[in-house]
């Protein structure tokens, strides 16, 4: 559901301050025109969000629900405006900043044009109405396409929070009325779709059977990426120590220990003592470099590299190779846990207590989530007990 801005900054000053007149002053619009910009709002929505007296307009549970949301969508989106230009406070347009969102994701405005559904004139326009009230261009023309200007970088940064705050507000909305909307999208890394997100989601929904969930899978740094734009709520996976960056907080839930595999039929299956020239030796399937499983990898063969390593994050991939050839694979306990129970792969007993390290969610700072974003964190938080007892 697309909004008006400048009716939502209406909403909230009614809000606030419980007057129309109040309102009408503070917006410098007339009370006519408050008024018709809460009943569009409301006709939208099908209901209404304020209690009607001679006192004034009383936010009720849905309009004290979408004021709450809308103050957060502002506070994103305002500082990234008046640092453009404060007036784009008053002028900006949802259908601008969209635009401006889709052209410094695509560098292209015909490729922005057709992910929005547009005519190419129309986004050309939206950014060119943008840049006359900047005074200043948005994005820069190159051989590789247009890129956004630092400026523009933050407001399309922004505007992707701020919206992702009103879809957050059509979820709780709809939850306060005992009706489900919204989705669940979470960033998974490689352990969490083995073991974690599997059983949480058999679980969820015995809760909520019909609400969508999106696990969107990728490198660590694209996760993250993701999640600080708004596209993904919370990443579940091997948390990183330092922090990566400031904007992001994480919740650590147990611990994983990073083990060695082989088919059950490998010529070191049943060894009694295992040594680094005899793993050496074999050709080797681990993730790629960057990650903490690859740093434990290297480190454990700084003196003597293996012949032969690929480079991938599938387990599949692992798994069939591992099938098919004498590849040994370095990987986290967690993840191949359900492959080894079901004679896929055999762990080697070699001592790798060192790589223990701690598993959880990654969230951005402030992030405030729906009635069902909550419960399936809850349902997380539940299955990583049961994880951690029966591996302990």
């Amino acid at each position: 559901m697309r909004y008006n801005l400048r009716h939502l900054r209406v909403f909230l000053t009614v809000a606030e301050t419980g007057s129309v007149t109040r309102a009408a002053e503070a917006c410098h619009v007339s009370q006519p025109a408050v008024t018709q910009a809460i009943s569009k709002i409301e006709k939208t929505l099908g209901y209404p969000l304020f209690r009607r007296s001679p006192q004034g307009l009383f936010a009720n549970n849905e309009g004290l629900l979408l004021s709450l949301r809308v103050r957060r969508a502002f506070a994103q989106l305002d500082p990234a405006l008046a640092e453009l230009a404060p007036r784009l406070k008053v002028t900006a347009t949802a259908a601008q900043l969209e635009a401006l969102v889709a052209v410094s994701e695509t560098e292209n405005f015909t490729l922005a044009a057709r992910r929005l559904g547009v005519a190419q004139p129309t986004v050309h326009r939206a950014v060119s109405q943008l840049e006359k009230e900047a005074a200043r261009p948005l994005f820069e023309r190159t051989s590789y396409g247009m890129v956004a200007t630092r400026l523009a970088q933050n407001l399309a940064r922004a505007t992707r929070l701020a919206l992702a705050e009103l879809q957050q507000a059509e979820a709780d909305l709809s939850e306060a009325r005992a009706e489900e909307a919204g989705q669940i999208v979470v960033g998974g890394m490689p352990l969490s779709r083995s073991s974690i997100l599997p059983a949480t989601i058999a679980r969820f929904r015995d809760l909520r059977p019909n609400l969508p969930i999106r696990v969107v899978e990728g490198a660590y740094d694209e996760l993250l990426s993701r999640l600080r734009r708004g596209e993904v709520d919370f990443l579940i996976g091997a948390l990183r120590d330092p922090l990566p960056i400031e904007d992001i907080e994480q919740e650590a839930l147990f611990n994983d220990t990073v083990i060695i595999v082989a088919r059950t039929g490998h010529p070191l299956i049943g060894c009694d003592r295992i040594t680094l020239e005899d793993l050496a030796s074999y050709p080797w399937v681990v993730a790629s470099t960057g990650t903490p499983i690859r740093a434990h990898f290297d480190a454990l063969f700084a003196a003597k590299e293996p012949r032969s390593v690929v480079e991938s994050s599938s387990l599949i991939l692992m798994r069939e190779l591992l099938a098919r050839s004498d590849h040994l694979g370095f990987v986290s306990g967690g993840q191949a846990a359900a492959e080894i129970e079901r004679g896929l792969m055999a762990p080697l007993p070699f001592d790798l207590a060192h790589t223990s390290r701690p598993i959880g969610i990654t969230i951005r700072k402030d992030w405030l989530p729906t009635a069902a974003q909550a419960a399936f964190l809850s349902e997380i938080r539940h299955q990583a007990r049961i994880a951690d007892s029966e591996n302990s």
